[in-house]
């Protein structure tokens, strides 16, 4: 995708505001912020907005872009929104902060980032291959603190990368370009992006996973606030019910999954968006606990969760696991 049309491509996202639900008979009204413009990793919920699932528990859901992962839970947190595509991070900042967000169900039950690199620019196999590399981020990214953390995590000292602050609109421009030789790239999202630009540039993209080197946390899920969960507990399991029906459908029907959002947004890429719904298809399921329902989150593997962001944030204990999810309406 050249960057005229990648400008052009989001910009037409952006003016695809809503995805509603065209029911006769409207229900509850309930708005979910999507955190970005619609792409795989939301998919679940357009898909349940399209087969009626919120209809048939009687709710309107609308599903509304976003401006990224710590603004939408803010704006949750604010009753902008009731539900909003979130991640234990931006959670753990928000309460931090005096807010009363929480998780109510993962959608990426392993986190999703990676570092990506163009091969003809960077030769890397593993981690330790990555000493001195540039990479870029933004100022507010989580990857400042993140990436520092996670190398420590591996025995690594905190600056054996060199984290760039730049714009975070030109970090996969800057990329492409070997401006930078790292930047973050998230499945069910800019990944399948970022590597259609490299092909176009005839180049190739790869990734060392966050993931494949310990860092066992949980992604994104469905986020709401504890004011919303005390005034509608009811309204809440609807919803999160609801989502994950969509979320399986979408697991079990994934060329289906994107005739459907293409068919509201015919300006998305199709092999860009089949890329992302088959990376939350494998993203949502985790294999650690298949006689669970999807969205349900292990205790556990929350404790670690908490743990690294209160290290990596320097939280200083302010936030336990508790405070940042609940399985009540999930099971």
């Amino acid at each position: 995708m050249k960057w005229g049309k990648r400008i052009q491509y989001w910009a037409a996202c952006v003016a695809s505001v809503a995805f509603t639900a065209g029911a006769a008979q409207a229900g509850q009204a309930v708005t979910f912020n999507l955190a970005w413009v619609p792409q795989g990793s939301t998919a679940g919920v357009l898909v349940a907005i399209d087969k009626g699932f919120y209809r048939d528990v009687g709710l309107d859901v609308t599903a509304v872009r976003g401006y990224g992962g710590n603004r939408t839970v803010n704006e949750v947190d604010r009753g902008a929104f009731q539900f909003g595509y979130g991640d234990p991070v931006s959670v753990s900042l928000n309460r931090a902060n005096g807010g009363q967000t929480r998780m109510v169900g993962a959608i990426n039950t392993r986190w999703p980032a990676g570092l990506c690199y163009v091969e003809e620019n960077t030769k890397a196999t593993s981690l330790k291959d990555l000493a001195g590399k540039r990479l870029g981020g933004g100022a507010g990214s989580p990857v400042q603190n993140i990436a520092p953390a996670w190398l420590e995590k591996n025995k690594l000292p905190r600056d054996y990368l060199r984290l760039v602050q730049m714009d975070p609109s030109v970090v996969d421009l800057s990329l492409i370009q070997g401006r930078i030789d790292l930047a973050e790239c998230w499945r069910g999202s800019n990944r399948a992006v970022i590597q259609k630009d490299a092909r176009q540039a005839k180049l190739t993209l790869r990734a060392i996973e966050y993931a494949d080197y310990g860092l066992d946390i949980y992604g994104n899920g469905v986020v709401t606030s504890d004011e919303l969960i005390r005034k509608d507990p009811e309204m809440v399991r609807k919803f999160v019910q609801a989502t994950y029906k969509g979320y399986d459908y979408l697991v079990a029907h994934q060329k289906e999954t994107v005739d459907i959002i293409v068919k509201q947004y015919p300006m998305l890429d199709r092999d860009v968006l089949a890329q992302q719904v088959s990376e939350t298809a494998d993203l949502i399921v985790d294999k650690t606990a298949s006689k669970k329902q999807l969205g349900w989150m292990s205790p556990e593997r929350m404790n670690k969760t908490a743990a690294f962001i209160d290290s990596a944030f320097r939280l200083g204990g302010k936030v336990k696991s508790e405070d940042i999810y609940t399985d009540a309406f999930v099971d």
